[in-house]
């Protein structure tokens, strides 16, 4: 009895540890427990139901629990099928025994299944606004995925879930812009997100993240990852996609570059993005721009494109502050030059420090007459901050050798006039070889020009030749100068010096000049402005005319004569007249052409010797708007005389009468005037007055000139004529 007891027992024994190890390795197939899975299901979401054909079965001795796994299950979710590959899940054995809920954890492996559909049946077993917003984004793509999901004692879902898996060709749409061709590889869990290798294409243009985190803090998610590109390419249509800036859309045409950044933001409950923080390295292989900065003076062969090449550039940023610091190679002109910069933005505040190194172009400042020489560089060093409506510049400095121009504590308002200036220097040698030492002081509220030498040739002829009235105003305040310069050069062969005197400024405007110089002992040279009574009064006294006429190329071989000007401005008419005494003149173009075509010969000739002596020479006329009406031109000296008047209107017609005659034939003619011809000349016997009177008439530049021979003078031109003679 005893041994069929024994072998009853052993039998028992093999059988269970046979049924065990069998258990264990192969395990075996069931319907049994497809009730309980499918009930789990259901309970997470009503809407879920499971197709499952068999489970299979096997014992895990170590772990004592029972694992279960079913082969070619499809996951119903709302008539969206999801295929599986399989559906795994354990049975606490403990559990039970104690009779409590036996399924610990369920595993879910599926086949490639679209994206969609997956967001959708995660968000039924975790009801979340991110994944709700994640499904409106989704419009294409696949995904396999693992997902582990454990239950309490009393079936509930813990929130240690684990989900991870790949996306193939995901395609995602949001605002303008298309992300497709979407890979990357995920684990997901209830308190962090990570994505590793993601690569996709946002409006056809390549991007890479190798890594992204996305760790739970409280109630937000904070994201930390780094985003690689290699030559990645904007034209100018594909640019106004990704950015909404006025200036930036019309003025870029396009970039290549490659960068690596890393990241950090958090994203709150309503999805908003907050404490962005980012550190880049930029290569922009080539960046093009329209000339945003129009016809340069400064630099006479500027582009009609801005290029940037090479620029290697360090990018930080947070939601207070950002920093740039760059440096590469500019095209500004025919030839390269080199830029380094850094531009920090604090809030509303933003500095600036620039270098710009000009190589071999030119570098022009055309009011001073500088040039720099091709040969050698120029440092243009500038230094400053933005801040809400005001742009200061704390220096700025041009270099080349022992050429300087420096400028400090600049203040620009909105609309860039002038608030304050604190100091400008110049030294430098201009391209006529003269050296030009000069700077601007700030004395309280006015300024103070003082120098050693300064060459006023160009901005002098500027002056005398310009067309147009720079209405443009600079200052946005009135002040007053005061100019002490010990030498002005105002042309090649005539210098002035101890240059001193005030000027005032309102509105932009000279309300009162006073400047006086010499060009030697009693030689002198003074200018004055002054305004009253809504009248604008100008005089000019010079005892040389030779600086100022000599700016008109028309007239050769001016020499001596001082000039004397006066002109008075009242509700935009300006009523002037000019006087110049004691002058010769080698040649006036017209005048010669009048002379020839009169047959006077003789005085023609003396138009290239020794030159037409004037005793007197002066000029009545008005100007309004762009017409100047010429009232009187009156020129008497010993070898002719002149009487003219007409009209110009600027840069359309001319036209100029007048009469001509030689002096001898005056001085008959008014020898033959009784009484008065005796006081005035003497007794002269006349054979008859010959003279010619003229037209000239057209456009600048083709001018047609008529003569004709007269016998009898108007009794204008004797009368003036008689007013000369009496006078001298």
């Amino acid at each position: 009895m005893k041994k069929i007891i024994y072998r009853i027992f052993i039998s028992l024994i093999l059988i269970v540890l046979s049924s065990i190890i069998f258990l264990s390795t192969i395990g075996l197939k069931t319907e049994r427990f497809n009730d309980l899975i499918t009930s789990k299901i259901t309970k997470v979401d009503p809407n879920l139901s499971l197709n499952i054909n068999y489970v299979s079965v096997k014992l895990n001795l170590f772990s004592l629990v029972i694992d279960l796994k079913t082969l070619g299950s499809d996951l119903i979710y709302k008539n969206r099928i999801i295929e599986l590959e399989n559906i795994k899940s354990q049975i606490s054995l403990l559990s039970i025994i104690k009779n409590q809920f036996a399924l610990s954890e369920i595993m879910i492996s599926t086949k490639s299944i679209p994206l969609k559909n997956l967001i959708s049946l995660i968000r039924a077993m975790k009801n979340d606004p991110k994944l709700l917003f994640a499904e409106q984004l989704i419009e294409n793509g696949y995904i396999i995925a693992d997902l582990k999901f454990e239950f309490n004692e009393l079936g509930n879902i813990k929130k240690n879930f684990k989900i991870k898996g790949l996306v193939n060709d995901g395609q995602l749409f949001f605002s303008k812009n298309k992300i497709t061709r979407l890979n990357f590889i995920f684990q997901i869990t209830d308190q962090e997100f990570n994505f590793k290798d993601v690569n996709f294409f946002i409006n056809n243009k390549s991007l890479s993240i190798p890594e992204l985190k996305a760790k739970k803090q409280k109630s937000e998610y904070v994201f930390i990852g780094k985003l690689n590109n290699k030559n990645l390419s904007f034209k100018k249509n594909e640019i106004n996609e990704f950015i909404d800036n006025k200036f930036i859309n019309t003025n870029l045409n396009n970039i290549i570059f490659n960068s690596n950044s890393e990241f950090t933001f958090n994203i709150d409950k309503k999805f908003k993005i907050k404490d962005l923080n980012i550190e880049s390295t930029i290569n922009i292989e080539k960046l093009e721009m329209n000339n945003f900065l129009g016809k340069n003076s400064f630099f006479p062969k500027i582009k009609k494109d801005i290029v940037f090449k090479k620029q290697k550039i360090k990018l930080s940023y947070d939601e207070n502050k950002l920093d740039i610091i760059g440096s590469g190679i500019l095209f500004l002109q025919d030839n390269l030059d080199n830029i380094n910069y850094e531009i920090i933005c604090n809030k509303d505040n933003y500095l600036f420090n620039i270098n710009l190194k000009i190589n071999d172009n030119p570098f022009v400042i055309d009011t001073i007459n500088f040039e720099k020489s091709i040969k050698n560089n120029f440092d243009v060093k500038i230094k400053g901050n933005l801040k809400k409506d005001t742009l200061r510049f704390d220096q700025i400095i041009l270099s080349e050798s022992e050429n300087i121009f420096s400028i400090k504590d600049l203040i620009l308002s909105s609309d860039y006039k002038i608030e304050e200036i604190r100091n400008i220097k110049l030294s430098y040698k201009d391209k006529k070889k003269k050296k030009n030492q000069l700077e601007l002081k700030k004395n309280k509220k006015n300024y103070l020009i003082v120098g050693d030498s300064f060459n006023a040739d160009k901005l002098f002829t500027d002056l005398l030749k310009s067309k147009k009235v720079n209405k443009k105003n600079f200052f946005n305040r009135d002040f007053k100068l005061k100019v002490d310069i010990k030498k002005v050069f105002l042309d090649e062969n005539n210098i002035i010096k101890n240059l001193n005197g005030t000027m005032s400024f309102i509105d932009n405007k000279i309300a009162d000049l006073n400047l006086e110089s010499e060009f030697s002992n009693q030689e002198n040279i003074k200018f004055t402005i002054k305004n009253e009574s809504n009248e604008k009064v100008t005089t000019l006294y010079s005892y040389k005319a030779k600086p100022f006429v000599d700016r008109y190329k028309f007239i050769k071989g001016f020499e001596e004569g001082d000039l004397n000007f006066y002109s008075t401005k009242k509700n935009g008419i300006t009523n002037s007249t000019l006087k110049i005494d004691n002058f010769k003149v080698q040649e006036i173009p017209i005048l010669a052409k009048l002379l020839t075509l009169a047959s006077l010969q003789g005085i023609a000739d003396l138009l290239t010797g020794e030159g037409i002596r004037f005793t007197d020479f002066e000029m009545k006329f008005s100007n309004k708007d762009k017409l100047m009406t010429i009232d009187e031109i009156y020129a008497i000296g010993p070898a002719i005389s002149i009487l003219m008047e007409g009209y110009i209107q600027r840069d359309k017609l001319i036209s100029l009468r007048g009469t001509l005659v030689p002096a001898t034939t005056i001085n008959r003619t008014i020898s033959s005037i009784p009484l008065i011809g005796n006081i005035l000349v003497g007794k002269k016997v006349g054979e008859g007055v010959f003279g010619v009177s003229f037209k000239i008439k057209g456009p600048p530049g083709d001018l047609e000139t008529t003569v004709n021979p007269i016998k009898t003078l108007t009794p204008r031109f004797i009368t003036r004529t008689l007013e000369k003679i009496k006078k001298n």
